[in-house]
């Protein structure tokens, strides 16, 4: 194997990692499996030693001695925006293995995702167990939106879903605020989840034995819900679609377009990264009116991709050397929607087409959203 070149990828989120190893040419030799890799949540030290034992398993995977380093690595995560911390997580892999790399270079999980969908300059939107966005302009400027964590922000994400889910059956059975729709099989589907019988029941997992991951879990079960036409797990999606659509339009608001080059492309692509896609079906209505009001006039080339975000994790490692890595565009990623504002608007109104009837719910719950918060 004299000759070859090895660049590694990690894709970090709070719940779950991945690592990949590709030669020179983008070929993957090897991957790897893990947990979550956030240091705000793990601390430095945890971060590096699961990024370290998820290096050893992928070298293992790919055949690759443990004593031979990658020509570099890069690193992915979530909750790495900082440069100073960043620089502290890079140092403390090489630390603990003086063999995992040459080079490392750290960035933030939307660097990664943006970077496998759309290396030329686009947006990445993350909704998985929380919520993120960047935008990166071909010339390089960046602009960021959200990311601050379930506390401060991470709205559109799984535990923002689920929390909402959750206060909506609080505040209604308390007669603070009436829910919307009926709240019997979201409350059937809380307790189920938490096994919980009583609202006190759930006490426990919001405080003292608090689990965000397992907490966000729940939206998969209201998604499945929404699916099988439950008006209020509808309504809880709608209004999340129409939060990850506030994010696309506060960058698309803040950056100025660019002369379009000959050959550019017509839409903006916006990288869709995390499990709450998954509900695109549920989504869709929220966020096309969110777009609608918000007046943006940008078309948006939605797309998932079909590797993981590791693989551009990997491709910003190589860039970091000085070495472009092959890629594959149609291979790493699919168009699944487009938005064309002039399709959605009727005449001045600028409301969308017809009704929200999707799944036999009236209403995208997107206005309610934006009143409430």
């Amino acid at each position: 194997m004299s000759g070859t070149m090895y660049f590694g990828g990690v894709e970090g989120g709070a719940t779950h990692s991945n690592l990949v190893i590709c030669d020179q040419n983008g070929e993957v030799l090897g991957q790897a499996k893990g947990p979550g890799t956030n240091h705000w949540v793990l601390g430095i030290e945890k971060c590096a030693q699961r990024i370290i034992s998820m290096l050893h398993a992928a070298k293992e995977n790919a055949g690759i001695p443990l004593d031979v380093p990658l020509d570099s690595l890069g690193l992915t995560l979530s909750g790495c925006e900082q440069e100073s911390s960043n620089a502290e997580l890079a140092a403390r892999v090489l630390e603990k293995d003086s063999h995992s790399s040459r080079a490392i270079y750290v960035g933030s999980d939307t660097a990664g995702s943006l970077f496998t969908g759309a290396p030329n300059g686009g947006m990445v939107l993350i909704a998985g167990t929380g919520s993120n966005a960047l935008l990166r302009t071909p010339d390089g400027k960046q602009h960021g939106c959200g990311g601050w964590g379930y506390l401060l922000g991470d709205e559109g994400g799984a535990y923002w879903i689920a929390h909402r889910a959750v206060k909506y059956v609080f505040d209604d059975v308390d007669g603070l605020r009436a829910s919307p729709h009926p709240t019997e099989r979201v409350w059937e589907a809380i307790r189920e989840h938490f096994n919980a019988d009583s609202r006190a029941d759930l006490l426990p997992h919001a405080y003292k034995h608090f689990d965000k991951s397992h907490f966000a879990g729940l939206a998969a079960k209201l998604s499945g819900l929404a699916a099988r036409g439950d008006a209020l797990s509808a309504h809880v999606l709608g209004e999340a679609g129409a939060a990850l659509a506030a994010h696309v339009a506060a960058l698309c608001a803040r950056a100025a377009p660019a002369p379009r080059a000959p050959h550019a492309p017509r839409a903006l692509r916006v990288v869709c990264v995390g499990s709450v896609w998954n509900s695109w079906h549920t989504l869709r209505p929220g966020l096309l009116r969110q777009l609608v009001d918000r007046q943006v006039k940008t078309e948006l080339e939605l797309v998932r991709l079909r590797v993981s975000s590791a693989m551009g994790a990997a491709w910003l490692a190589a860039k970091h050397v000085g070495y472009d890595l092959p890629r594959d565009d149609s291979a790493f990623c699919e168009v699944f929607y487009t938005y064309r504002p002039n399709e959605l608007v009727n005449g001045d109104n600028g409301k969308i087409n017809g009704k929200c009837t999707e799944n036999g719910f009236q209403g995208c719950g997107c206005e309610d959203w934006c009143n409430w918060s």
